[in-house]
């Protein structure tokens, strides 16, 4: 192969550096929080942005394994579960155990590595298609983290996590830690799926599977890694969601919150169909997310109606991505 034809074929895999949808996405952010700010002074005042952010860090982080996975074709449904099972066994272990952060850390993701293992070997090398098993996980993953918690929560838990956490312990300069470390992970991931070959190839799978293992694509490792790298992800990501909160951590932890991840990926520009998605729209969806979440609860509405609105715009950016699709065939 020529390098004319070699990068002819990478540009036909991978989407432009910044998309239009980014564009957009970041037009809409900027319009909504100019009229929130409008409506409620408060809203860009660093009350309220600070724990924005930090509330979009989980999400967005998830969501970049999420993407990932969505872009060789898969779906992870079972993340809310892998979340609640992260958290409860490192709420544990810091309340019995009193653990550090660095081993706190550690665990969670550990853990979240093992659970993303799983969904990878099952869908990978069983062959099944992946929301029939993440579904079934899912159910799995709950009842082990109901199992560990047991008949009620998880009391007296220390600020060990504080680090991301929303108090004065949990920024540098105003920024929030863990929205920064999502930040650093999406920046990563992003050079990484664009200028490696191995990045490039999760493209390549979900363009074609049977023409991406002709290739010389491993495709059954790549899909393996994706789910490995998502459950990772998770455990981090736990570890952000309990410092989020008080000192108890009850059963609802997670609940939803693959809803939540999904939403930002597709919202973000990521084609459900598998072959073409951005990191940097995971972000910026997930940004978008939870800006229309918080706008609503500013502003005293009904929180039923960031459901409604979240909904709207995955409707209008699945659109896009069945028109863009439909554009790019009849070329």
């Amino acid at each position: 192969m020529s390098v004319g034809t070699g990068a002819l074929s990478r540009r036909r895999v991978l989407p432009a550096p910044v998309t239009g949808q980014e564009y957009v996405l970041v037009g809409v952010i900027a319009l909504l929080w100019v009229a929130l700010a409008v409506s409620t002074p408060a809203f860009l005042t660093a009350g309220s942005i600070q724990p924005l952010l930090v509330a979009t860090a989980p999400v967005a982080l998830v969501g970049v394994g999420m993407t990932i996975v969505i872009v060789t074709g898969g779906i992870d449904v079972s993340v809310g579960g892998a979340i609640m099972v992260c958290s409860v066994l490192t709420a544990k272990a810091l309340v019995e155990a009193e653990v550090n952060l660095g081993v706190a850390v550690l665990l969670s993701v550990a853990v979240g590595g093992v659970l993303g293992l799983v969904n990878g070997v099952l869908i990978a090398y069983g062959r099944v298609h992946a929301i029939i098993i993440t579904f079934g996980t899912a159910n799995l993953f709950m009842f082990l983290g109901l199992r560990i918690f047991g008949s009620g929560t998880v009391n007296g838990i220390p600020g060990t996590l504080a680090f991301f956490g929303r108090g004065p312990d949990g920024r540098t300069l105003g920024v929030p830690h863990a929205f920064g470390i999502t930040v650093l992970i999406t920046a990563a991931a992003w050079w990484y799926l664009r200028h490696t070959a191995g990045g490039r190839h999760f493209f390549a799978i979900g363009g074609d599977a049977q023409a991406a293992r002709l290739a010389g694509v491993r495709v059954q490792r790549r899909v393996l890694l994706a789910y490995l790298i998502t459950g990772l992800l998770v455990g981090l990501a736990s570890c952000f969601v309990i410092a989020q909160g008080t000192s108890t951590l009850d059963q609802s932890v997670g609940s939803g919150k693959e809803l939540a991840v999904i939403a930002a990926v597709v919202i973000g520009g990521t084609s459900i169909m598998g072959g073409r998605g951005s990191v940097l729209g995971t972000l910026l969806g997930a940004l978008l997310v939870q800006s229309v979440a918080s706008g609503v609860t500013q502003l005293g509405w009904r929180s039923q109606l960031s459901d409604l609105f979240v909904g709207l715009f995955i409707i209008v950016a699945v659109g896009a991505d069945l028109l863009r699709a439909r554009a790019r065939r009849n070329r």
